[in-house]
């Protein structure tokens, strides 16, 4: 049973930060229908290589960043840039619970396809507008992509080595995790509207910018800066706030020590057979912020005596948390993730399989739909119009002929 199974989603959304909203609710086993223009769809079908291969490795249209954020969903094709496409689409929405799209500000009420327009056809919507900027402000009517929006709202200037190191400079994170964290910020705010519908009965307009979402999640370095009133540096791996918090040399390849607290410290020396615990330069996490520079290269040394696997069993055990920095081929190989089943191949029409990252969520029953595959383009087209339109094959067809589906 999901979570969601009497929710419809129209999905006019492309590239990243709408799209894994979407995928989100279709994983809660929401009714997601992707409108896609004809011929064309979603621009990161076409963002590879790599692409996914048939049976005989060859590779399909079907590009790894599209299969990344589309799972669940139905793919319908519809140019809603003609007014008989504008109307169709418009009778998708009387049916539907939840709208998201992404395009800029304003570029919708042309087509009658604006909140204003659709709430007085549906009153119950929920539609949620995803942008760079958001719908108000001197830059709403930029575009908004992820790379520009780490540098303007701070992420860059955080991350990356300090200057005066080898490799110092900013940089952005390796994932779009603006965009990632704005999909997410706007399936939360989705469910919260529902919720709120549920017992008054209303629609919402959500707008969601990613560059609010950019400054949001800023965290705790932004309210360093905020009640400290100092700039935050680039640390690298290393941590502002808690020391020892950073990758370290071993004998044989790096480790991330964790250290959250005292006690955890106590344990890292004991290990090590050091008594620096002891030592009021170190014995507290403020003191030992304050005296970095003199304890890192003692940690640092001793570390160099140790093989990292060896390292990490024993400190494990003397519960300080580590790890390795492991590449992806070792993330997928390694038995936690494994025993988490977080890969899975699933049915694809013209691959015959393809890999998808399980949603990370776990719920106690059978919550979650049963995972689909990202769909090809218009591969629900007629479906879709037959079961919420009622028209028949030959009207199909017809739009198909002029371009409309």
């Amino acid at each position: 049973m999901s979570l969601l199974p009497d929710i419809k989603v129209l999905d006019l959304t492309r590239v990243l930060a709408g799209p894994w909203c979407t995928q989100l609710l279709a994983d809660y086993g929401a009714t997601v229908i992707k409108i896609e223009k004809p011929g064309v769809g979603d621009d990161t079908r076409h963002w590879g290589p790599p692409y996914a291969t048939d049976a005989d490795g060859n590779p399909t249209s079907e590009a790894a960043y599209y299969l990344s954020a589309n799972r669940g969903k139905q793919s319908v094709t519809l140019d809603f840039a003609k007014p008989e496409g504008a109307a169709l689409l418009r009778r998708l929405v009387a049916q539907a619970d939840v709208l998201i799209e992404n395009y800029k500000v304003g570029s919708l009420q042309k087509y009658g396809l604006d909140y204003e327009s659709l709430k007085v056809i549906n009153p119950r919507l929920i539609y949620c507008s995803i942008t760079g900027f958001g719908q108000t402000g001197p830059y709403a009517a930029r575009p908004g992509y992820d790379f520009a929006i780490q540098g303007i709202g701070g992420l860059m200037s955080i991350t990356g080595e300090r200057d005066a190191l080898p490799g110092g400079g900013p940089q952005k994170v390796g994932v779009a995790v603006v965009d990632v964290m704005t999909g997410m910020y706007a399936s939360t705010a989705i469910l919260a509207a529902l919720a709120n519908r549920a017992s008054t009965g209303e629609g919402r307009y959500i707008d969601v910018a990613l560059l609010d979402v950019q400054v949001a999640m800023l965290a705790n370095v932004g309210m360093n800066y905020l009640v400290g009133g100092a700039l935050p540096q680039r640390w690298g791996n290393a941590h502002p706030n808690i020391v020892p918090y950073q990758a370290f040399e071993t004998g044989d390849g790096q480790i991330v020590l964790a250290v959250g607290n005292d006690g955890q410290f106590a344990s890292l020396c004991r290990v090590l057979g050091q008594e620096w615990s002891a030592d009021a330069r170190f014995a507290s996490n403020p003191a030992r912020v304050k005296h970095r520079d003199l304890l890192l290269p003692l940690i640092s040394e001793s570390l160099k005596q140790w093989r990292g696997p060896e390292l990490a069993e024993a400190l494990e055990a003397a519960g300080v948390p580590c790890g390795p920095i492991n590449n992806l081929a070792q993330v997928f190989a390694d038995p936690q993730v494994q025993a988490r089943e977080m890969r899975v191949d699933v049915r694809h029409p013209s691959a015959g399989s393809v890999p998808q990252v399980r949603h990370p969520v776990r719920f106690s029953g059978d919550a979650t739909a049963p995972m689909q595959a990202p769909p090809t383009l218009g591969q629900h087209t007629d479906a879709v119009l037959q079961q919420m339109l009622g028209l028949p094959a030959h009207e199909i067809a017809a739009l198909r002929q002029q371009g409309l589906v």
